[in-house]
């Protein structure tokens, strides 16, 4: 039997765990629990397994250092537990635009990480106030968020490897506060997709390999953010994708419901950036293009990568007599990046411009593209 004083003290625990859950609350999550802050080994291994597969392509994030991203005390000495909580960014999409416009996917139409980090700070703030260490981590590659979740009972893996949280699916962003409070702990969730495959099924370029494995050359959500020259074979499957997928998330049961449920967020569709205008990113500077979309995940804030992906889609969907893309797309094959350029005669080929495809190029890059130029779109 536990002492009256062990008594006391756990309901204390309790008590204040649940305090922190509360505050957490009030600030802006809408999902949270706790989590012990021991070494991740399950996420380990199954990072240990994909790099060493060659799945996680050039992907760096916590893919790069798996001995610090799955082990919470390099984040914080001595941490003991983890306040994991959940911000929704599930909203209704808007109509789309007449013309043609890119995909922008769900998590990206606005900052919903920033309210993340505004509810768990307040959580830290009252850690820091009596004497805790604690520290705020989300989406910074320092812990991996998804398996922190898990284990503080948020949702449990889905097939596609996104988290799923119970009624409401993956539409949300992750984070947590690691301390060194010892706090009592959630229990994990059971799997939730039983014999599901829909995200298998439904992911346009057969990405998710088996359950709950992606493999990163083949995710489009991963090919649109990664640099350099963008594979032949994939772009067309891009179609009018600008930055990021929804696919497997979109044909999730769970997911799909969360527009039923409390999942779904209350905001203003007029100022979700839902699409975005290929044409006119294209005439953007380079400091105009991360002001607009920085909160993006752009390979060392280069501008390149997002007129790529800009052409890409001018390619997939502009129309032969849509002048404002011709314009754009004949700017860009003159463009002083032969990066741009090669998607520029790429776009051109595809969508009919075959008079403005140079016969050379003296970038070897541009060269190569002109050697495979696509066939006009039917």
């Amino acid at each position: 039997m536990p002492s009256s004083w062990s008594v006391r003290t756990d309901n204390a625990l309790r008590d204040y765990a649940e305090q922190l859950c509360d505050i957490g609350r009030a600030a802006g999550l809408d999902r949270v629990g706790i989590a012990p802050a021991r070494p991740f080994d399950r996420a380990r291994h199954a990072i240990d397994d994909r790099n060493a597969r060659g799945l996680s392509d050039t992907m760096q994030f916590t893919f790069r250092n798996p001995a610090r991203s799955t082990n919470p005390k390099f984040v914080v000495s001595g941490a003991r537990s983890i306040i994991v909580g959940a911000v929704s960014y599930h909203e209704a999409m808007p109509q789309t635009p007449g013309a043609v416009a890119g995909r922008v996917a769900r998590y990206a139409w606005r900052d919903n990480y920033g309210t993340l980090r505004l509810a768990l700070g307040a959580v830290a703030d009252e850690l820091k106030s009596v004497g805790h260490r604690a520290v705020v981590v989300a989406d910074e590659n320092a812990l991996v968020d998804r398996e922190a979740a898990y284990l503080a009972g948020l949702g449990w893996y889905g097939k596609n490897a996104n988290l799923l949280l119970e009624g409401s699916g993956s539409w949300f962003v992750l984070g947590g506060v690691v301390t060194d409070a010892v706090l009592p702990v959630s229990t994990p969730i059971p799997d939730g997709c039983g014999a599901c495959r829909r995200c298998l099924d439904g992911c346009p370029t057969g990405a998710i390999i088996e359950p709950g494995v992606v493999d990163a050359a083949r995710c489009l959500a991963w090919i649109i953010q990664k640099p350099g020259v963008i594979d032949r074979t994939m772009r067309e499957a891009i179609n009018d994708r600008m930055y990021g997928c929804d696919d497997c998330q979109d044909v999730c049961p769970p997911s799909t419901r969360s527009g039923r449920s409390d999942g779904t967020v209350d905001s203003d569709a007029s100022t979700a950036q839902a699409f975005v205008d290929p044409v006119a990113i294209l005439a953007m500077s380079d400091a105009e293009i991360i002001a607009n979309f920085g909160r993006w995940y752009i390979h060392d804030r280069e501008a390149r990568w997002v007129r790529r992906n800009a052409l890409v889609v001018l390619g997939n969907k502009a129309a032969r007599n849509d002048d404002a893309a011709r314009a754009a797309i004949a700017r860009c094959i003159s463009d002083a990046d032969p990066h741009v350029r090669a998607h520029a005669v790429w776009a051109a080929a595809r969508v009919g411009h075959h008079d403005l495809v140079p016969s050379d190029d003296p970038d070897a890059m541009v060269r190569d593209e002109l050697r495979c130029l696509p066939p006009q779109r039917g």
